[in-house]
């Protein structure tokens, strides 16, 4: 292996749950339906929430036009507040890079993770990092892991590729010839369906993939 690329959410960083649902919960009380249907409209804009402004996305969901600048400021002050690597994690990218490897990110995530970016410590350990918001691609969208392969200059077959299973990370990594690693912490049952009975390489920490390069 030439290089290995990392998911964001729940793989070098924790999402979330009860930051993000109280950020849902107050754009939704600005949204007059009801709870299935702001459920529906809130799936139905989740693309261009990972794709493009927020602004749009807030405006497709139907929050008024005078609300929307303040959630927006409030969704990228969560992404300073909670963008913090797993404990080991910076560490172990580290160690990669010293033995010579190439290491990226690539996120599924809106635009408050790379405007964020700069100011944490995930900040310089990534050769390359590929962000959803800035190339209007996703995962398992099979040109967004060959972009962050030609970015590091490195074939789709000398990567590995480290994720928890969202968004169908694993099998769209193994599609482009990818080797995909499933990230699954000691004691947690796998999450998401596409990963369930999963036969291939798996990890319960950071620092265990550098026992597979």
């Amino acid at each position: 292996m030439r290089a290995v690329i990392f998911d964001l959410w729940d793989t070098l960083v924790e999402w979330p749950v009860a930051e993000a649902a109280r950020l849902r919960a107050r754009i939704a009380e600005l949204v007059p339906v009801d709870e299935e249907e702001f459920g529906r409209r809130w799936h139905e804009v989740y693309r261009a929430s990972q794709t493009g402004p927020l602004a749009e996305a807030y405006r497709a969901l139907g929050v008024p036009d005078e609300h929307i600048e303040s959630h927006v400021r409030a969704r990228h002050a969560f992404g300073r507040q909670v963008l913090r690597p797993r404990v080991g994690a910076a560490a172990a990218v580290a160690e990669l890079r010293r033995r010579g490897l190439k290491t990226a990110v690539i996120s599924v995530c809106s635009e408050e993770v790379p405007a964020a970016w700069p100011e944490t410590e995930l900040a310089g350990l990534f050769d390359v990092e590929t962000f959803s918001s800035e190339c209007g691609l996703m995962k398992p969208e099979p040109e967004i892991y060959r972009r962050t392969a030609r970015a590091l200059g490195v074939e789709t077959h000398d990567c590995l590729f480290v994720g928890d299973g969202a968004n169908d990370e694993l099998l769209g990594a193994w599609r482009v010839g990818m080797t995909p690693v499933l990230f699954l912490p000691a004691g947690n049952a796998p999450l998401w369906p596409e990963v369930r009975g999963w036969a291939g390489e798996q990890v319960s920490s950071i620092e265990e993939v550098l026992e597979l390069c």
